[in-house]
């Protein structure tokens, strides 16, 4: 099943990149293994997927060591505490959701300590809602210059979640707007920005996420099926 749900999203993904003028290899599927057990997202990597995202510390260190014989690029997407990043900082790919300077700065400080630079993305509060986490698209300018003198950390781009619609398209104000600010974040010129990156669009809303630019979008239910753990944290991919 899980073979055939990846089929049938790379399907869609490459149907709307063709709507957007964009080709596949842009869009990089990311399976959210939140919740769902190792062997679901072993599944996932043998059927082609090589970047798996989760969104809590120990449970991505319990995944990493499952999989420990796969080829996997693990990314960090959930709320970041300053205290674990020693923990994912040797190896992580890359991290989607730095919402602060402080956050930045022991990423950077754990980076060079480990020798390498890590990619992060600024995660960006499009829905501007109190219940999200998230920098204020009004302050990311700010923000981003703070950290000109990160030398470890690569700031690739930006990450958000959309607003839960019913209809996909009520996404699309908000991913516009965080390609607007992508625009505007390199031409900053700063010798640690790439702004590669746009992280959004989830299972419900990633064809219009594409359309709006998303070169990395987080599906989990439509790969693994229905989540049957309660989980009532914000990200649901």
């Amino acid at each position: 099943m899980i073979s055939d749900n990846i089929n049938t999203i790379r399907e869609k993904i490459s149907r709307a990149c063709a709507r957007a003028g964009r080709a596949p290899s842009e869009v990089t599927l990311l399976a959210v293994g939140k919740t769902f057990p190792s062997a679901a997202v072993q599944e996932a990597v043998d059927a082609g997927v090589a970047d798996v995202g989760e969104n809590y510390v120990q449970e991505l260190l319990a995944k990493r060591r499952d999989l420990s014989g796969s080829d996997v690029r693990w990314h960090f997407i959930g709320h970041l505490q300053s205290n674990k990043v020693k923990s994912v900082a040797d190896w992580i790919h890359m991290i989607h959701a730095v919402d602060s300077a402080a956050l930045a700065i022991e990423i950077d400080r754990r980076a060079a300590k480990a020798g390498r630079v890590i990619s992060c993305l600024l995660e960006v509060n499009t829905t501007e809602e109190n219940t999200k986490f998230g920098v204020a698209p009004a302050e990311v300018s700010t923000l981003v210059k703070s950290l000109a003198s990160c030398d470890n950390i690569s700031l690739a781009g930006l990450m958000t979640i959309g607003p839960f619609l019913p209809d996909p398209e009520g996404s699309r104000p908000m991913f516009r707007r965080l390609r607007e600010l992508k625009d505007e974040i390199g031409s900053l010129a700063q010798a640690n920005v790439t702004m590669r990156h746009l992280s959004m669009g989830m299972t419900g809303d990633f064809e219009v996420a594409i359309d709006e630019g998303a070169t990395l979008i987080r599906i989990g239910t439509a790969i693994f099926g229905p989540r049957t753990v309660a989980d009532h944290q914000r990200r649901t991919p």
